[in-house]
């Protein structure tokens, strides 16, 4: 039996004992953006890992969504692992078509591999510029990756910075399939929603095949207040950011949990809150039900009914 590595120290847990949202989600909401680490004696984690999580399985993750009242997720591979999409598959393949997964994949995989995946319930790969979390993330092999998914009609889920979307931009723009990028590409929430840098990435999403996810403003909020002791207006900072995609792309956004959001070390959020941060970006039922509903399954379960 392996040797169970110790947790990166520092880095939080998740919730235990989420709360009951006050905000009652729609019929037929799906968690766009969520992950499974491990558990570690059954999917261990990749040696090259930047960090090492707590175990947090797909039961875990099922019973989050049943008790905030989602009916779908969308599994996104977490660095931890690497590039073997295994604990993720397994995740996606219990959920019986009620889950979709975004993979990592290295340059050489192979056709049959993709179509293996595509099989489990896989529809997307995702492409990781954070230095953080990432030793690198060449273009070349980048390009390469998209070429080979592309005919499986499959997306790409990009992770950056804003900071970095100036040289980034026009190497996303050529890439072969739709985009869909993680947590507004990460705002500088001190600058105004109005200012050159949001306003840069909202040009980028209106003149690309791109949807944004409408995600984790735990991790982008400066001043919070955190979604901690029944706060109902978490996170005030990143409203304002949440809101502006929202209603300039109702058709184009995705919300997702983050769970078991990885990587925290200042407060691990309420999860039952950050369903209650939802009505703060999506003020309309009709908004809602898109961002929640529609957009998801339009994306990644086209052609099918709730």
């Amino acid at each position: 039996m392996s040797v169970r590595a110790p947790r990166t120290p520092g880095w939080l847990d998740w919730y235990q004992d989420p709360s009951v949202p006050a905000f009652r989600i729609p019929a037929g909401t799906v968690d766009a953006h969520c992950h499974v680490f491990g558990p570690q004696d059954e999917f261990p984690f990749a040696p090259e890992r930047k960090y090492t999580p707590c175990d947090a399985g797909k039961d875990q993750l099922a019973a989050l969504h049943e008790h905030l009242g989602v009916s779908r997720a969308v599994i996104v591979q977490a660095t931890c692992h690497g590039a073997d999409n295994t604990a993720m598959t397994d995740a996606v393949r219990a959920a019986d078509g009620r889950a979709r997964g975004i993979a990592t994949v290295r340059p050489d995989v192979t056709e049959a591999e993709l179509r293996e995946l595509h099989s489990a319930g896989v529809r997307g790969v995702r492409f990781n510029f954070l230095r953080r979390l990432v030793n690198t993330s060449p273009k070349e092999d980048l390009t390469t990756i998209a070429r080979k998914i592309a005919p499986l009609g499959w997306h790409i889920v990009l992770y950056f910075e804003s900071a970095d979307l100036p040289e980034l931009g026009d190497f996303f723009a050529s890439l072969p399939a739709p985009l869909v990028v993680d947590h507004m590409g990460r705002p500088d929430v001190s600058l105004p929603v109005d200012g050159p840098q949001f306003s840069r990435f909202l040009k980028f999403v209106d003149s690309n095949d791109v949807w944004v996810k409408v995600s984790c403003p735990e991790r982008l909020s400066l001043t919070g207040p955190p979604a901690l002791d029944g706060e109902k207006h978490a996170y005030a900072d990143v409203v304002p950011f949440g809101r502006r995609v929202v209603e300039e792309f109702g058709d184009r956004v995705l919300w997702g949990t983050d769970w078991p959001h990885p990587n925290l070390t200042g407060h691990m959020p309420d999860d039952g809150l950050l369903v209650d941060h939802v009505p703060h970006i999506a003020v309309t039922p009709e908004q809602q039900h898109r961002l929640l509903v529609d957009n998801p399954m339009s994306l990644y379960w086209p052609g099918e009914g709730v």
